[in-house]
């Protein structure tokens, strides 16, 4: 109070880029943009995708996917960067894995996320497409299959 008369404290925040989630641990901020660069080499494509895989970013996903799988290329799509993915983008790799099978291609995901490889087990598509944690198992496990 100044003179008898409350004064107002203004305070401007920045824009986090987390908030909190449940547990008081951090997610994302909906509405992350989606980001992939794709590589060819020798045997395998690997797409690197960051950002969140949701309604309103699978669109590009799915083509991207799409247009590889009936290729007939092995796809190894690394997940390592993705905070967040809803049923939409689980059902793009679900779709891309079986076009690539029709194709004589295969998908791989690679994360090591808990909470999206919890996903895959309680959706069944880890049954559909082989999941490692590290870019070096996928290599390996597809030169076995």
């Amino acid at each position: 109070m100044v003179d008898g008369e409350p004064r107002l404290r203004v305070v401007r925040r920045e824009k986090p880029s987390l908030m909190p989630g449940r547990g008081g641990r951090q997610r994302p901020v909906p509405g992350q943009a989606l980001t992939m660069r794709v590589r060819r080499e020798p045997g395998h494509v690997l797409v690197t995708v960051a950002g969140e895989i949701d309604i309103a970013t699978v669109a590009q996903l799915e083509e991207q996917l799409s247009a590889l799988a009936v290729a007939g290329d092995t796809v190894l799509a690394d997940l390592t960067q993705v905070s967040f993915i809803d049923a939409a983008g689980l059902r793009a790799l679900g779709r891309a894995a079986g076009q690539a099978a029709a194709h004589g291609g295969s998908v791989h995901a690679i994360c090591g996320h808990d909470h999206i490889l919890r996903l895959f087990h309680l959706t069944g598509l880890d049954q559909r497409i082989a999941v490692t944690p590290t870019l070096t198992e996928a290599l390996q496990s597809d030169q076995r299959s």
